[in-house]
């Protein structure tokens, strides 16, 4: 079967959604009014760690130790008064985090942690192909399910839209149990059912103690002609678009967070009316493995905001000296263009990596009609080359950063169920200034002069493309 691209689910989303509004059956929503007050003082902030609660004391040094290695940015206490209130999910303490760089690297990572898993496996993913890359997890699952690790697989119905029924049934006859995410055959529907939602979440946790998460689907794109170095010994059938190479990022996580995500996971089976889970060790007692502090955000259309959205704008509006976003789909709300043209305006260095190619035509134009604003106001803008950007990364004075699956764009703030994760502190955000250097010296950059000077064909798509940037 073949690979249906990201681009091409997007125009069947757009499609879809346009149908049932011109029906009566969809409504457009609205991304709330984030305005955080920054001139009030934020009220101290508890962390969690491997026993519960941290104490007061405790908290304050973490965070004064995260600020030192900051050097002495005021970003923490600026912005985390907005974020406690927003995210509903705790910040703790004591994990050990790994950024991994394209697909091959996080493959053998999540194969590896599935090798050795004695409880369960639950995977969360949009796309799960039925090629090489596919198979491959397919097989290790089968693996452990019969081994007596119990499995529990959830797909998004629209991402997993070219994967045959065939594939899934190998994976039920093996005894795992499989979900789909809200199937597009309204026969299938259930209670509450939303076309238009679809679960975009990449999400890999194994025995309740290791978690991946980040942009990175299950599917040959990602595998940039180095399959060989997975030792698969078969050949791939899918190719990603034009021999291009994909390029993304995704986490590693292990300590207390993880159940964070456990618990995440575990709500959206419930919520699809996946059938009763066995009784497991879903929570294992929590171990301290390292010195990062993490908070898991996750959205969904389902939330009266999304806190992903609103903890970005909080962190973009208390930045204090730069800004770096690396991202995929681009087509902003007017709140996020205002952050980040205001931002530069006073002095922040913002700069953001987006695509030179796409696997979608439209959303890719309707962000290209932003670049005038943004380039005016003094943010600076590159064009990643030679790959197909997928990467979903952002970090903020060199001490707050975020991996995840969440897009830049109407779809990911609105209609879709994401997860990200934050991670506050010096080391990891050197990490991953890393990686947005490397990018940034495989990129060109648009400058406003350039910019004016485009054709008439470039003006007219994006003007078609931004009357179709909310449902993209």
């Amino acid at each position: 079967m073949a690979f249906v691209p990201h681009g091409q689910l997007q125009r069947i989303h757009g499609v879809v959604a346009c149908m049932l509004l011109a029906v009566g059956l969809a409504g457009c929503k609205s991304l709330p009014r984030v305005v955080p007050d920054m001139d009030r003082r934020p009220p101290p902030v508890r962390l969690e760690g491997s026993q519960g609660p941290l104490s007061a004391e405790r908290s304050r040094a973490i965070l004064e130790r995260l600020k030192a290695g900051g050097q002495g940015t005021d970003i923490l206490s600026r912005h985390l008064a907005v974020e406690e209130a927003v995210a509903g999910s705790p910040l703790t303490a004591g994990n050990k985090t790994a950024l991994l760089e394209d697909g091959p690297a996080t493959y053998r990572a999540m194969l590896a942690a599935i090798e050795k898993a004695k409880d369960h496996i639950h995977l969360e993913t949009y796309i799960l192909d039925d090629d090489d890359v596919g198979q491959r997890f397919a097989d290790a699952l089968i693996a452990k399910q019969r081994q007596g690790v119990q499995v529990h697989l959830i797909h998004d119905s629209v991402g997993t839209i070219g994967t045959p029924d065939e594939f899934f049934k190998k994976l039920t006859d093996a005894g795992i149990k499989v979900l789909e995410f809200n199937p597009i055959n309204p026969a299938q529907a259930r209670k509450g059912w939303e076309l238009n939602e679809r679960d975009h979440r990449k999400l890999l946790i194994v025995d309740g103690r290791v978690a991946f998460l980040g942009g990175i689907n299950i599917s040959g794109v990602y595998s940039s002609g180095s399959l060989a170095s997975m030792s698969s010994g078969g050949k791939t059938s899918q190719k990603p678009e034009e021999g291009i190479p994909w390029r993304d990022t995704h986490i590693q996580l292990e300590g207390p967070v993880v159940a964070e995500f456990q618990k995440l996971f575990l709500e959206t089976w419930k919520e699809q009316k996946g059938e009763p889970l066995a009784e497991l060790n879903y929570f294992p007692p929590p171990e301290r493995v390292g010195r990062d502090v993490v908070r898991a955000l996750a959205s969904s259309p389902r939330d009266n905001f999304s806190g992903i959205y609103a903890t970005l704008l909080s962190a973009i509006t208390s930045a204090e000296t730069n800004v770096y976003l690396t991202n995929a789909y681009f087509a902003p709300d007017p709140q996020l263009l205002e952050a980040l043209e205001d931002a530069a305006r006073r002095g922040v260095d913002v700069r953001m990596i987006l695509p030179s190619k796409t696997d979608s035509w439209l959303i890719f134009h309707a962000g290209r009609n932003y670049y005038h604003r943004l380039l005016k106001a003094g943010v600076k803008i590159y064009e990643r080359q030679g790959v197909i950007l997928h990467t979903k990364t952002g970090s903020v004075d060199g001490v707050w950063s975020t991996v995840g699956s969440t897009n830049l764009d109407w779809r990911s703030f609105l209609h879709n169920y994401e997860l990200n994760a934050v991670v506050l502190g010096a080391d990891f955000a050197a990490q991953l200034q890393v990686l947005f250097d490397e990018d940034l010296k495989n990129s060109r950059q648009i400058t406003l002069e350039e910019w004016r000077r485009r054709g008439v064909a470039p003006r007219f798509q994006e003007f078609f493309a931004r009357m179709w940037e909310y449902w993209l």
